[in-house]
């Protein structure tokens, strides 16, 4: 094999030392952009083709302080857990550690499933939580009791309609970095973008879905899970597709 000689040492350093001008700049400026487009088309990408576009949600992932205010809410309680939209599955794991049983994730996105059971294997809890690859709007939430969410605001006019509808009376859901526009919530833990809401489902029935004080309406008498889904949710999905 040839071996580089002094004329190339002195090229290269030659074309090292060279400045870049508007146009070297514009070309690595294209490079970082088409090599982060790459990333993101691969990772984020594959969990989105299939669902229409005003229903996506980009992944961001809870900060250490967010998790630690969506358990401080839920202290106290017991039983199933359900994180909608679960991206590395940070959340679930802290849920199993609070002695929530059984743990599970919905995620679309299949990169962010396997880096959520790599991260459970990672702190010991593969095969005692779960992550399954299924869209949170198709899934039925009827006999879930706690349930976080940390979604974009676009969506979540819509999340509401699912939840009062399939939720059952005791269910309490959680709302990090967003809180639901239309309802009032029971509690609220930390501030600025690591706050969180806690809202009990059950007030949030018997009265409109809009306009109304939210935690002041009158619980339903309906002691068992709603109907799933329901055709308004069923209307309005349609119409997004």
């Amino acid at each position: 094999m040839d071996q580089d000689g002094p004329e190339t040492e002195v090229g290269l350093a030659e074309f090292m030392e060279r400045p870049l001008g508007p146009w070297g700049v514009l070309q690595i400026a294209a490079g970082t952009g088409l090599s982060v487009y790459a990333v993101w088309a691969g990772v984020l990408m594959p969990g989105f083709r299939r669902v229409p576009l005003k229903l996506q949600v980009p992944y961001l992932p809870a900060s250490r302080t967010q998790v630690r205010n969506v358990m401080a809410l839920l202290k106290g309680r017991s039983g199933g857990f359900v994180d909608l939209g679960s991206g590395d599955g940070r959340i679930v794991l802290q849920a199993h550690s609070h002695g929530f049983h059984p743990a599970v994730g919905y995620e679309l996105n299949p990169w962010l499933l396997r880096l959520s059971r790599f991260n459970a294997w990672r702190a010991g809890h593969y095969g005692q939580v779960s992550y399954l690859k299924k869209d949170l709007w198709k899934v039925s939430l009827a006999d879930c009791k706690n349930v976080s969410v940390f979604l974009a605001p676009s969506v979540l006019p819509l999340l509401q309609v699912k939840l009062v509808a399939e939720l059952p009376d005791g269910a309490v859901v959680i709302a990090g970095r967003f809180p639901f526009p239309d309802w009032t919530p029971c509690k609220v833990e930390g501030e600025g973008v690591d706050q969180a809401w806690a809202y009990y489902i059950q007030a949030q029935r018997g009265g409109p879905e809009r306009g109304g004080s939210g935690g002041g309406r009158a619980p339903d008498t309906h002691s068992g899970p709603h109907p799933a889904g329901g055709p308004l949710l069923l209307r309005v999905v349609s119409k997004l597709q």
